[in-house]
């Protein structure tokens, strides 16, 4: 089998509204669909979640002509070939050894989300052409797994506490775990907010929340203090950008609150590293923002040798299937808590997950099971 094509479809829909986490705002719902074909018929379907989206797509059309013709049961060899394009090669100035020249330092985020979305349709041609769906693949057995709602989010002329009525409806729609965003606000009117979101949805759900870095690591140290007797289950992306894991490690060792990381790292390498200084008790590393499916795969064998959770972040129809891989191993798969807070995944997508009562469930169709509605596809694109 040789691969004879490889499409993308950048595709978006405006919020009506603009949402902001303590970090950035949200006008629209964002992804780039991939479409990889091979000489047999078969077709994957990948993602991509990162962007600013005409750059991935200007690195998808720079690697694809150096893809066409390669095995697509080959994900290593394809895999490392992609990767080679972000380094420096011997007797690869240029393009002297018959692939694109190495990338500029500033483009190598944006290259490794064009890996992501390859990468996924590779494992989801592998899955059909065995004729199983990729959880089964990879040894699992699980046809259902755990998820939370992730909700939160800041949004003008809302009230500040309107938090805490959406999180008690995530529970009253069978969540038992909820995520809240928080970090923008000062320290008081955080600490209200989880407050209120306790309250509201009782002493038994579980209770994440989710920073999006804006802690150095003394202030986090008193907003983990703060926060405590509202029994959090993690602090997640505590930390400012650019701290490393020697300041990850001195937040666990001051605060008994689980923390959680890796969704912005861009390779195992990085989240190895996290892994290793003992901080961080889940990963959450992204296969849809970058390096794809194997490299998630990577991470979460990793991870499991060092007693480390598996908590994939976003995209629960594809990382519910290395959810259930992984058994015990693994936490959960974050879900969104109302169909309209990712409007292209609900549109675009129908079978291979299903949602109810907390969890993701499986189908066995082939590869992870996703059946693409084209139409709304053409009706997405920008």
């Amino acid at each position: 089998m040789k691969i004879t094509e490889i499409l993308f479809h950048p595709l978006s829909v405006d919020f009506g509204k603009v949402s902001w986490t303590a970090h950035e705002p949200f006008r629209r719902a964002q992804l780039i669909l991939v479409e990889l074909r091979t000489d047999e018929g078969l077709v994957g379907i990948g993602e991509i979640s990162s962007g600013p989206q005409p750059i991935v797509c200007r690195m998808l059309e720079m690697i694809v002509p150096a893809l066409i013709g390669m095995d697509p049961l080959g994900h290593e060899a394809i895999w490392r070939k992609m990767l080679s394009i972000t380094c420096p090669r011997p007797g690869g100035l240029g393009d002297w050894d018959g692939l694109p020249a190495p990338l500029p330092r500033h483009e190598r985020p944006q290259f490794m989300a064009a890996m992501a979305g390859i990468d996924i349709a590779l494992w989801d041609i592998k899955g059909k052409t065995a004729n199983l769906p990729v959880f089964r693949l990879l040894g699992g057995t699980r046809t259902d797994v755990f998820t939370y709602a992730v909700g939160g989010f800041y949004s003008e002329g809302e009230p500040m506490l309107a938090c805490a009525g959406e999180l008690a409806d995530f529970v009253a729609r069978g969540f038992r775990a909820v995520k809240l965003k928080t970090g923008a606000l000062g320290l008081a009117g955080e600490v209200e907010r989880v407050r209120a979101v306790r309250e509201a949805i009782g002493p038994d759900i579980l209770l994440m929340l989710d920073l999006n870095a804006p802690f150095g690591v003394e202030d986090c140290i008193e907003f983990s203090r703060a926060v405590a007797p509202y029994d959090i289950f993690w602090l997640e992306e505590p930390l400012h950008w650019y701290l490393q894991p020697a300041d990850f490690a001195r937040l666990a060792a001051a605060t008994d609150i689980p923390l959680a990381h890796a969704e912005r790292e861009w390779h195992r390498f990085a989240v190895r590293d996290f892994i290793d200084s003992g901080a961080i008790r889940y990963v959450q590393f992204d296969c849809t923002r970058y390096a794809g499916f194997s490299e998630a795969l990577r991470i979460a064998q990793y991870a499991e040798t060092k007693n480390v959770m598996v908590a994939p972040h976003t995209a629960a129809h594809l990382h519910a299937h290395l959810v259930s891989a992984f058994g015990d191993a693994a936490f959960a798969a974050e879900s969104v808590g109302r169909d309209d807070m990712h409007p292209v995944h609900h549109r675009i997508f129908h079978g291979g997950a299903g949602y109810r009562d907390g969890r993701v469930y499986l189908s066995e169709e082939p590869g992870f099971g996703l059946e693409v509605d084209w139409q709304a596809v053409a009706a997405l694109k920008g």
